[in-house]
């Protein structure tokens, strides 16, 4: 990408973050970090075990310290923030049943709930909104790239 900036992605389980993000930097000559890979490294269990022993506000607290740990240029003026949003009903499709998916939720919070809570977020913070509907990988990533040049 011509500026250098780091590229991060953003946006619900589920919609193919990390499979972009692998894709992305092997075509562009990127490193690519996995945020919820470095949580389970640190922490040495799978994020569901991480959620069901230190609950929702443990979870976060481990991910945020991770987040901030990350050996990347990460702030707002040398990154390019972008969030691959995808529409509900094909999110719950995809990602099926919640149980041992390692998605943190508060109690009594669903899918919708967290949904709802976040794709504010991400409008807010976000560079650059890729709209994946029903795209395929490749699709998303040719959208992306071209976005991004």
């Amino acid at each position: 990408m011509k500026d250098g900036k780091s590229i991060v992605l953003i946006g619900m389980p589920g919609v193919g973050k990390s499979t972009i993000g692998v894709i992305l930097a092997k075509e562009i000559g990127y490193q690519f970090l996995d945020a919820d890979l470095l949580i389970q490294e640190q922490e040495g269990m799978l994020l569901k075990d991480i959620i069901a022993t230190k609950g929702h506000d443990g979870f976060l607290a481990v991910e945020n310290q991770v987040n901030r740990e990350v050996n990347a240029k990460h702030y707002k003026d040398t990154c390019q923030i972008i969030y691959l949003r995808c529409p509900y009903e094909i999110l719950s499709k995809r990602l099926g049943d919640l149980k041992g998916r390692g998605v943190a939720l508060k109690d009594g919070q669903t899918l919708l709930d967290l949904f709802e809570e976040r794709s504010v977020l991400y409008e807010k913070y976000a560079d650059l909104i890729i709209d994946e509907g029903d795209k395929g990988i490749e699709e998303t990533l040719e959208i992306l790239k071209e976005k991004l040049s």
